[in-house]
């Protein structure tokens, strides 16, 4: 079995904060909503099975809504169930994204530190940015709570990076949002283009980024990427297409052949093979009644993963397939949301970017193959 990712929602969508833009906001009827935790058998039994598969490298994601509504005690559980079920020369690697405003505190961030969790903050740059759409159930900015948090786990030496929502307001500030980020000291950097459709009227959301928007955001953020230093700074969308250049296959399912890389555990023990296609459609069964070996294995997580490969006309004929691959289905869908073969709502982004980078990527990708150019964090 090719190895994969577990995605772990512990608390499915449920958050301390009130996102404008949340993907979730579309979707309270397929998951659910208010309070949602994991129990203790659910994640033994995801653990067991996981590791019971023996990859070299075995990935456990922890995401949400906000997994840090948990609490401290639970993430101690799942660590102390790595050891027992983990073997020797068995790589583990716990990854946490969060928004980070339960992190100022010292026995997370001593817990987080000591067991190598990196851990991805949802920031949005600067103040302003940021809290235009990133705030707390009462309405107001998280933006000083979160800073706060990052000024914690710098404290404490834990390994954190960025990840920001790119929507119709950063998108006109790459400079000021990249000068503000390197200024954290981040050297590994995630950029998310945000487009949901409105529920109410099933148009673009007014929030979303316009593909011109992005197609430009990723432009100026490449040139200054380019000037930093492409081997001191990580930005995980570059990173991916130099792999696809230097060993053939991108690092990120955007731009892979197959949706594939990893498979979502919600806290129940329903599995997807999507956070974003998290529906009855796509529900793969659930962990305390069938092994996740099968789970990831069984012909609907098949018939998803190939849903990538079903591209539109236009994609076919382009000449940037090789690298692009369509995009995140997720994107297809305001295009054609009952046709995963539609083309991306981002097309005209990546066209744009593709154009404007490519000579340069591929000079970048050259230099690292003969080694004469460091390979980015992301590469090794």
């Amino acid at each position: 079995m090719q190895p994969f990712t577990l995605l772990i929602k512990p608390s499915g969508s449920d958050c301390n904060v009130d996102c404008a833009y949340c993907f979730y906001r579309s979707r309270a009827a397929e998951i659910g909503s208010g309070r949602q935790r994991m129990s203790d058998e659910v994640l033994e039994r995801l653990v067991k099975d996981y590791l019971g598969l023996r990859f070299q490298m075995s990935g456990f994601a922890w995401q949400g809504g906000e997994p840090t509504l948990m609490g401290l005690d639970f993430f101690k559980r799942a660590v102390e169930l790595q050891k027992r079920y983990g073997v020797a020369g068995q790589e583990v690697g716990n990854s946490l994204q969060t928004n980070a405003i339960l992190l100022n505190d010292a026995d997370w961030c001593r817990f987080l530190k000591e067991h190598k969790f990196l851990v991805g903050v949802s920031i949005d740059g600067p103040k302003d940015l940021h809290d235009r759409f990133r705030l707390d159930l009462g309405g107001h900015g998280t933006w000083d709570r979160v800073m706060a948090a990052i000024g914690r786990m710098k404290e404490f030496r834990v390994e954190y990076n960025t990840l920001t929502l790119v929507n119709r307001l950063t998108a006109d500030h790459p400079d000021e949002i990249f000068d503000f980020l390197i200024g954290l000291g981040v050297r590994y950097l995630q950029f998310i283009p945000c487009v949901e459709v409105n529920p109410q009227d099933g148009g673009i959301a007014e929030f979303s980024v316009t593909p011109k928007q992005y197609g430009d955001f990723l432009c100026r953020m490449f040139d200054r990427w380019m000037a930093f230093g492409p081997d001191k700074l990580s930005i995980r969308d570059f990173d991916a297409i130099l792999s696809f250049y230097i060993v053939g296959r991108a690092t990120i399912c955007t731009f892979d052949r197959q949706c594939s890389q990893y498979i979502v555990i919600e806290h129940q023990g329903d599995v997807f093979p999507c956070d974003f296609f998290v529906e009855p459609k796509w529900r793969l069964g659930n962990i305390l009644e069938t092994p996740i070996e099968q789970l990831a294995a069984c012909a609907r997580k098949k018939a998803f993963a190939r849903c990538k490969s079903e591209l539109a006309n236009k994609c076919l004929v382009c000449r940037h397939l090789a690298v692009c691959r369509g995009g995140c289905i997720k994107d297809r869908v305001p295009n054609g949301p009952d046709n995963l073969a539609a083309t991306s709502y981002f097309c005209e982004s990546y066209r744009q970017f593709f154009e404007y980078a490519m000579p340069r990527l591929l000079q970048v990708a050259a230099q690292i193959r003969v080694g004469t150019l460091a390979r980015p964090t992301e590469l090794t």
